[in-house]
């Protein structure tokens, strides 16, 4: 979220100000009831917040349809206040990039990949990312949206290229792992790799619905689910392996 404006909690806007012929005694109750103390004194939880709210709107209406009046509805705040930390609807909406960006790259280094043996290392991180597409399909919107926009937004965010730099060395150690082993045959992009199995996951979230209405074919159902993932699985290990 480093294209957010951040700045000192104790000069944020009110999110609704006090009508001039109330006494100071009732301007501080209207304070109190209208902006809470943990808001107004938590900046970084005011931002997530923000954030969690217009990450839903921006995914379901897009940056073009998104309003921050509902947004700052939803927060029961004030455009101002948004605008303070944001300075505008479209540098809130590359904050919400980053912050998607961010969520997976994060639980991915918790996987613990180095602990298991290549292939069985490989197999969790596919099926971690088939099962995280499908948790958070807000995260496949919201990249859709970009797509559209043809990265425009992207380009103003130095963060979300750093954050994707672990994921395709942390896949490389691994393939080179299973390269050492015997187990990898040699010769392939890390880069391809990645996007190999990204839209492999992807593709269940993105086009299940015009899929399934084709098709005539339920593709939400436990079974399917589990079918597909483990075909997924299978397919990106016997690519790679030797």
């Amino acid at each position: 979220m480093n294209q957010a404006v951040q700045k000192s909690a104790s000069t944020a806007p009110e999110a609704t100000a006090a009508a001039p012929d109330q006494k100071p005694g009732a301007q501080r109750a209207r304070k109190r009831s209208d902006k809470p103390e943990s808001r107004t004194n938590d900046p970084a939880r005011t931002m997530a917040d923000i954030i969690a709210v217009a990450t839903r709107e921006f995914s379901e209406k897009g940056l073009a349809g998104a309003r921050i009046d509902v947004i700052a509805e939803a927060m029961r705040t004030s455009k101002r206040m948004i605008y303070y930390y944001f300075g505008s609807k479209e540098r809130l909406y590359v904050a919400v990039l980053e912050h998607a960006y961010g969520r997976i790259r994060q639980i991915e280094t918790e996987l613990h990949l180095e602990d298991l043996p290549p292939e069985d290392a490989l197999r969790k991180l596919v099926g971690f990312t088939v099962d995280y597409q499908l948790a958070n399909p807000d995260f496949v919107r919201l990249v859709a949206t970009e797509n559209i926009h043809r990265g425009q937004y992207l380009k103003q965010s130095t963060a979300i290229r750093q954050l994707n730099v672990p994921a395709i060395e942390g896949l490389r150690r691994l393939y080179e792992r299973g390269v050492k082993a015997g187990v990898f045959r040699t010769g392939l992009d890390m880069v391809d790799l990645h996007m190999s199995i990204s839209a492999l996951s992807v593709f269940n979230v993105a086009n299940r619905h015009s899929f399934s209405l084709i098709f005539q074919r339920d593709l939400e159902s436990s079974a399917a689910l589990i079918t597909r993932r483990d075909s997924i699985i299978e397919m990106v290990v016997r690519f790679v392996r030797r």
